[in-house]
């Protein structure tokens, strides 16, 4: 009775075992779609727009990875001069070049969006346009939105 206990216990921990280790990450019902998804499917992107469009992404990832790693440095110098004494016109600047960086993070999301339209043929502009009322809801990280075929 114990021996065919301990090989059922054995079983169960292999079939779940096999469970967790064939299922993607992020798959299942309350999976998030991602923007890119989200794009693809809107926008109904052929196999050479897709490749284009991953370029697109890679190029703004890189570019939006850089500004973030300079304002992520400009917070710690700024931070780090709450220990000093206030140096006024030394805060300002960063201040500045935190606005600014965060400006142009946002010029290269736009620019972003342009190019994704100009990958659009013209049967997809229509499509391009209702996507573009939706940006905000797609990149909002704190709900981000519901994949159509996993929606609740």
């Amino acid at each position: 009775l114990l021996t065919i206990a301990v090989l059922v216990l054995v079983i169960i921990n292999l079939v779940t075992l096999s469970f967790f280790i064939s299922k993607e990450p992020g798959d299942g019902p309350g999976r998030k779609a991602m923007p890119r998804e989200i794009i693809i499917e809107k926008l109904r992107f052929d196999v050479g727009q897709i490749t284009k469009y991953d370029q697109l992404i890679e190029v703004h990832r890189d570019s939006v990875r850089l500004l973030d790693h300079k304002i992520k440095d400009n917070k710690n110098t700024l931070y780090n001069q709450l220990a000093k004494p206030y140096n006024q016109k030394s805060t300002e600047a960063l201040f500045l070049q935190l606005a600014t960086s965060q400006a142009t993070i946002e010029k290269l999301h736009y620019n972003h969006f342009l190019a994704i339209k100009s990958l659009c043929k013209p049967d997809q502009l229509d499509d391009y346009d209702n996507l573009t009322n939706e940006l905000a809801k797609i990149f909002n990280p704190k709900h981000p939105p519901q994949h159509p075929n996993h929606a609740p």
